[in-house]
């Protein structure tokens, strides 16, 4: 089927692209299926319109489906009008209008995953009738291949005429979380179809602390990944591409536990229970499954009031945080991110810190009104931090208004950590990044930390940001050492 139109937009761009970006859409134009993984910050969402563009002009394709997270959704609505003359068509979980808009003659579609999921028949049709190409933004969406989307995924890649993923993070968490977005790609060719001997083969585990013959066998798997797949994969980082981004800064602000916060904290990593109050009842709250007790961890090293509604003092991170936003929000217009993995979290340090003004996004709000608060951020000078959870806000948005990011706490994904920090420090950015971490001393945080260092590094290594042997001079693993010290018993825990 020939796609025929009376009236079509400009298929011109609107804004020249840095030389990296021209590159990189010159370099997989032609190609069937690619992976973009230049690292956050890079612009690639710049690329893949350049690049749909192009397919367009060139007839590889007559129409283009962007997937992408569903608070994205707007985001990239947004970035369409700003760099080119073509208007997505957006489908959603309204079937009628689905149905409409996929027997339009319109160029672009523009979805989030969910839609592969609950709307495969149709758009198997769909595939049939049209020659579309896909682009999957924030591909580490379906990292897991059991999950529903990718499962949906799989089904429906052989359809597509053309086929890219990009993500800035494909093995941040994992070294084998990279599998299932190659398998998209070209149905096992690079990597293989077992799942389970790959997830065995890159296994960041404990068990790499003390063998030294497993060791090896994953650092030179690990080093030579990126060979399986170079042939029709793109990677840029900040330095390589020649951006000339200010400075990124980390800086650990170590801190105490209040008095009490320190004894429910020793309750949870001692005796494996705690009493505490919820809906104003005293509870015995078990912890005996190690996931669990780690997160409680991390929440009591956080904010007791998380896990015991009784808890009503500043625990130790609150003045260090406030300290860190009266020096650097002295002078207008410096703004400042406040991140926590914790919903509950976000709301009470938004009132904590109202002094400052703030606006808060996290999962549990509604996508319209995070998009308010994030353009409230940007735009009102009386409004100076952003109180978000990484999840709802650490892809995709571009918030280079603020140059300092507190991590109050921080969870076991690599990912969400990367992403987050990099919302400030990207394109558009004129000054110095800051980012601090808030450590609680002696705790559960010391241990997070070990162990994201320990995944960024095998991270660099796996996409050969690093060599093999600039990655043994640093790698440590000792990750497994540091739980087993924190915990005061052999780790069972291997995330």
């Amino acid at each position: 089927m020939t796609l025929r139109v009376r009236y079509e937009a400009s298929r011109s761009v609107k804004h020249a692209a840095f030389k990296y970006q021209l590159d990189a859409v010159e370099a997989i134009k032609n190609l069937e299926y690619a992976a973009l993984f230049h690292e956050q910050g890079l612009g690639k969402t710049k690329i893949a319109i350049d690049l749909a563009l192009m397919w367009l002009d060139q007839n590889a394709v007559d129409s283009i489906l962007i997937l992408t997270k569903k608070s994205l959704v707007a985001n990239w609505a947004e970035e369409f009008q700003a760099h080119s003359f073509l208007k997505p068509r957006i489908l959603g979980q309204h079937r009628p209008s689905n149905y409409l808009a996929l027997n339009s003659p319109a160029r672009i579609y523009l979805a989030h995953y969910e839609v592969c999921r609950s709307e495969i028949e149709r758009l198997k049709l769909f595939l049939r009738t049209r020659r579309v190409g896909v682009i999957c933004d924030e591909a580490q969406k379906f990292k897991n291949p059991e999950s529903s989307v990718a499962q949906a995924l799989f089904d429906l890649g052989p359809g597509f005429v053309r086929r890219v993923i990009m993500t800035g993070t494909p093995v941040a968490n994992r070294p084998f979380d990279i599998w299932a977005l190659i398998r998209f790609l070209d149905n096992g060719a690079a990597l293989g179809l077992d799942y389970e001997q790959f997830k065995s083969d890159f296994d960041l585990s404990e068990q790499l602390t003390h063998d030294d013959a497993r060791r090896a066998e994953f650092e030179n798997r690990l080093s030579t990944l990126m060979d399986r797949i170079r042939s029709f994969t793109i990677r840029e980082t900040k330095a390589s591409a020649g951006l000339e981004l200010p400075g990124k800064e980390i800086r650990e602000v170590v801190v105490d536990l209040e008095d009490r916060q320190e004894e429910l904290y020793r309750n949870y990593r001692e005796e494996l229970r705690s009493v505490v109050v919820r809906g104003g009842k005293p509870v015995v709250d078990d912890v005996d499954n190690i996931i669990k007790r780690l997160l409680r961890l991390i929440q009591v090293a956080s904010n007791p009031a998380l896990v015991d509604s009784s808890y009503n003092r500043p625990p130790g991170k609150l003045a260090a945080v406030e300290e860190i936003l009266d020096e650097v929000l002295r002078d207008p217009p410096v703004k400042a991110i406040v991140w926590s993995n914790f919903t509950a979290n976000v709301d009470w340090l938004a009132r904590e810190l109202k002094r400052f003004g703030t606006a808060r996004v996290h999962g549990k709000i509604a996508i319209d009104d995070r998009n308010r608060a994030i353009k409230r951020f940007k735009s009102d000078s009386e409004c100076r931090v952003l109180v978000a959870t990484p999840g709802a806000a650490k892809e995709g948005l571009t918030l280079t208004v603020a140059n300092h990011a507190v991590f109050f706490d921080r969870g076991l994904s690599l990912d969400d950590y990367l992403q987050a920090q990099d919302r400030i420090h990207r394109i558009s950015q004129t000054k110095n990044c800051i980012i601090y971490n808030l450590i609680a001393r002696d705790t559960i945080d010391e241990w997070v930390d070990e162990l994201l260092v320990a995944k960024h590094l095998a991270a660099r290594l796996a996409l050969s940001d690093i060599n093999k042997e600039q990655y043994q001079e640093l790698a440590k693993y000792e990750f497994a050492e540091v739980l087993q010290r924190i915990l005061g018993s052999p780790s069972t825990a291997n995330d």
